[in-house]
């Protein structure tokens, strides 16, 4: 009996076609993942840098719309537990040549939080980079955002490619450029048991916001759901292609090899056999496969974290987890594509596939 690695290299041109699909179907569920998964991961990061308890406008769908008057951040700096609490706003210009850029204005309190690598922290008029847009507008002493100049002050390195792409300025300029005090308080505590107690507190300031834990905060936040929707459902897309490209191609390659199974039907072998030698031959390509989507995948996000285009802003991580979740996706789509042409080679009568074999 002819052995799977055989079969395979008899019929190279078809197990090349069913290898390039299972590829890039893999690939497609790697990169969508690892790319969404990476958006959800920086801007997590980000937020939990210094905040335990996050406040935001009460009912905003998104932070970069929230307005809060920053005057409240003294009263919870006062609260018992609260270590520390420092304002955000979050808003987006262009910065030319670029389109558009993410521009940080931050409280004195959180210039902590970004690693200068040359230069002083922004004053009024003044601006720091992130290293990635720094080297991307060719190292400028100045910029333009809204019509008006800012000196850049300094360069910072950040681990989140959301800040290294950005623009941090201090909070009034920031908020002149955007017309609202503060986007956003991530406040530190001393004790992160006391976190619900304090959430209550800060509530009780003002009807106007909404404190939540930073863990509570980004399990709610809608953004992050409609990414992760929007990922799972174009990965289920990526899933039935591959699918039906498996269906397709191994319909073919039953088709031809009609002979070879009636053979093995007439000399005792049973229907399972049949289907595990399909299913076997498929399952050899689909491990093959699955490590190319691997290292193509790894490749490719390597190639978008480090171009200019995307200013870093577009970044993913292909962990541990995820490689398992789409190795068991990628053997379910081999088997199941296999599965109904398998299934119709082992029914077929044997005389009559033997007859045909050579048509």
């Amino acid at each position: 009996m002819i052995t799977p690695i055989k079969a395979l290299r008899k019929n190279r041109f078809k197990t090349a076609l069913i290898f390039i699909s299972m590829s890039v179907s893999i690939a497609a569920i790697f990169l969508i993942s690892a790319i969404s998964g990476g958006v959800v991961s920086m801007y997590s990061a980000m937020l939990k840098t210094d905040g335990d308890i996050i406040v935001t406008q009460k009912g905003i769908a998104d932070t970069f719309f929230s307005d809060i008057n920053r005057s409240l951040s003294v009263s919870i700096e006062k609260m018992e537990g609260v270590k520390e609490a420092s304002a955000l706003i979050l808003g987006a210009a262009p910065v030319d040549p670029l389109p558009i850029v993410g521009i940080y204005g931050a409280s004195e309190n959180r210039y902590k939080s970004y690693l200068l690598k040359q230069g002083t922290y922004p004053k009024s008029g003044e601006v720091m980079l992130g290293s990635k847009i720094y080297e991307t507008l060719k190292k400028p002493t100045k910029i333009v955002l809204s019509k008006k100049t800012f000196v850049v002050s300094g360069v910072f390195k950040s681990r989140i490619g959301f800040e290294d792409g950005g623009v941090v300025m201090n909070l009034t300029d920031a908020g002149e450029l955007f017309h609202k005090s503060a986007s956003i308080f991530l406040i530190s505590l001393d004790d992160l048991g006391k976190s619900e107690g304090i959430v209550k507190q800060i509530n009780s300031l003002s009807s106007d916001i909404e404190a939540k834990t930073t863990e509570s905060f980004i399990d709610s936040y809608n953004q992050f759901k409609i990414i992760k929707t929007s990922s799972d459902v174009i990965g289920a897309m990526a899933f039935l292609m591959g699918i039906l490209g498996i269906v397709s191609m191994m319909s073919m390659v039953v088709n031809d090899r009609k002979g070879e199974f009636g053979i093995m039907r007439s000399i005792g072998l049973s229907s399972t056999t049949i289907i595990v030698k399909l299913l076997s031959e498929t399952l050899i390509i689909a491990i093959l496969a699955y490590a190319v989507a691997l290292g193509a995948s790894l490749g490719i996000l390597e190639l978008i974290e480090h171009a200019d285009k995307f200013q870093g802003y577009i970044n993913g991580e292909i962990t541990a987890a995820l490689m398992i979740k789409v190795f068991i996706v990628s053997v379910t789509m081999a088997l199941f594509g296999t599965l109904l042409p398998a299934v119709y080679a082992s029914r077929i009568d044997p005389m009559s596939l033997i007859q045909r074999g050579g048509a």
